[in-house]
């Protein structure tokens, strides 16, 4: 899922690794391995990690189900970060474990106000073809 616009493309070593770390921190956060507190990880859905050219950061877009209180669940994640990385740890074999940035996937968001938007305007069209 393309849905952050970037300026250039990714490599195809950042893009596997990242689905590597992707699909790793769901089953972490599936299973409940990082033990962060005050957080049900098992509600958390990460919809993608973008690695950096060197692979020693990634940024991980989350979004907690239903989208409701995102600030407040990438706020803990944020600060809790080094347990995620910790629990990613034990299940990575790579030369260097990236540094875990956690941001808000406002994707989802986005799409429905496209959709609004098309609604609208479709719904605008048959208002006018009907007093045509």
């Amino acid at each position: 899922m393309n849905n952050h616009s970037s300026s250039r493309p990714y490599s195809q070593r950042q893009l596997r690794v990242g689905e590597l770390v992707k699909q790793n921190l769901g089953e972490l956060f599936i299973r409940n391995e990082a033990k962060i507190p005050s957080i049900n990880s098992k509600l958390i859905t990460v919809t993608e990690v973008r690695m950096t050219p060197d692979l020693k950061t990634a940024r991980i877009y989350v979004i907690p189900l239903g989208g409701k209180d995102i600030k407040e669940t990438v706020k803990i994640l944020t600060e809790n970060s080094h347990l995620v990385r910790k629990a990613l740890s034990k299940r990575l074999d790579i030369k260097f474990l990236p540094k875990l940035t956690f941001v808000e996937d406002n994707s989802f968001e986005y799409a429905e106000k496209i959709e609004r938007i098309i609604k609208k305007n479709k719904d605008n069209d048959k208002e006018k073809k009907r007093y045509n």
